[in-house]
């Protein structure tokens, strides 16, 4: 699989809660305290600002040693705190007080998609926007790009679970682009990091539930499913990212500020998907009896494939090795059919058309809220 770990590079800066909102109780003053104290452990942890040893933080975790489940752990202490803020922020969001104070949070966070990001001389490019929503969105995609990271860290030693952490990352950013995102926009008059939109959010469900059935597509290997069920599991793969493709050129103005990087990302795996998908299609044409079939699907393959060799180094590897195997498999097919079978090569608007099967889907995610009592004084 091909490695994207840049969802997950968010930095933000420092909130103190209890610092701008003015509670009218000891009880809204300490739980204030706690939501600041639970999220300066994240802020520490993504800025690579803390200073205490693994071994600290692996007693403080209880006995977690990986960062990313150490920063699951985190991110899950503070959500249900924050939605019980952002629950009731709701109720008295019409106070001119309150939206003062929100303002005065200055709620920042860079952004890992942006392509603006990525050329600020003066460091990190921070986006603001004065809503406790923002705060929401915006720590879910961190949660999202976590547990993605997670799936990838367990790879290959546990398949189910890397699979299941997937489909739970897609189902964050499901919940994200639908029930949070889409109540961000009245407040949203400043620029936006892709990460804020709706689009980027359902995209990277996509990608997810792509990753899920790659996973996925291991274990049918490992079981020893025939060339064309696995053919059309890899297609599937595409089809995914196919779609993905499709909901960023359709919301153009959503999404003008995206990196190449990400765009490249979605481009290789595709071709990368569909690669492996006609090498099983091939493989199974050639014990069906059709050789010269094969022989034609590999050849259209790998002329397509070296249209799309990816830019990033460590990408170009797994499709080079990817190639050459296809290469490997075109030249026996071609010696058999040249010895032996003889059969016609047929061209490529002759050749059968790839069809996909997708097998995964989200886990829904069902956000948590500490119900506590928040009064404040305005």
């Amino acid at each position: 699989m091909l490695r994207f770990e840049d969802p997950a590079k968010l930095k933000t800066k420092k909130i103190v809660f209890e610092d701008v909102y003015v509670g009218r109780d000891s009880g809204t003053l300490e739980q204030l305290k706690e939501l600041s104290s639970k999220r300066r452990v994240i802020e520490e942890s993504i800025n690579e600002s803390s200073f205490i040893t693994d071994a600290i933080a692996r007693e403080i975790s209880g006995g977690l040693t990986s960062p990313c489940e150490q920063d699951l752990q985190k991110l899950e202490q503070y959500l249900p705190l924050l939605e019980n803020l952002v629950v009731h922020f709701d109720l008295v969001s019409n106070n001119r007080q309150m939206i003062v104070w929100t303002t005065e949070l200055k709620i920042r966070w860079t952004s890992a998609l942006s392509a603006s990001s990525f050329f600020n001389l003066l460091g990190p490019k921070y986006f603001q926007i004065d809503s406790l929503r923002f705060e929401l969105c915006m720590t879910l995609f961190l949660y999202g790009a976590i547990l993605r990271e997670r799936a990838l860290e367990v790879l290959p030693a546990d398949l189910v679970q890397s699979a299941t952490l997937f489909r739970k990352a897609a189902g964050v950013y499901q919940y994200l682009a639908h029930d949070v995102i889409p109540s961000l926009h009245p407040a949203s008059t400043a620029e936006r990091p892709p990460e804020s939109t709706s689009a980027v959010s359902s995209v990277m469900s996509l990608i997810c539930l792509a990753e899920a059935q790659a996973v996925t597509i291991r274990k049918a290997e490992e079981k020893g499913n025939t060339g064309g069920l696995l053919a059309k599991l890899h297609y599937g793969v595409t089809q995914f990212l196919d779609e993905a493709t499709g909901v960023l050129y359709s919301t153009t103005g959503e999404c003008k500020d995206i990196s190449s990087r990400f765009l490249d990302f979605i481009s290789s795996c595709k071709a990368l998907h569909e690669l492996r998908s006609q090498k099983y299609l091939a493989d199974s044409l050639k014990i069906a009896g059709h050789v010269g079939v094969a022989v034609g699907v590999l050849h259209h393959a790998l002329v397509n494939a070296k249209k799309k060799m990816p830019g990033e180094e460590s990408w170009r590897v797994v499709f080079r090795k990817e190639i050459d195997d296809a290469a490997d498999m075109l030249r026996k097919y071609e010696h058999e059919n040249e010895f032996v079978w003889r059969e016609k090569i047929p061209t490529m608007d002759e050749l059968p058309l790839l069809e996909g099967k997708k097998i995964v889907n989200f886990i829904p995610y069902h956000p948590q809220r500490w119900e506590r009592a928040l009064v404040f004084n305005i």
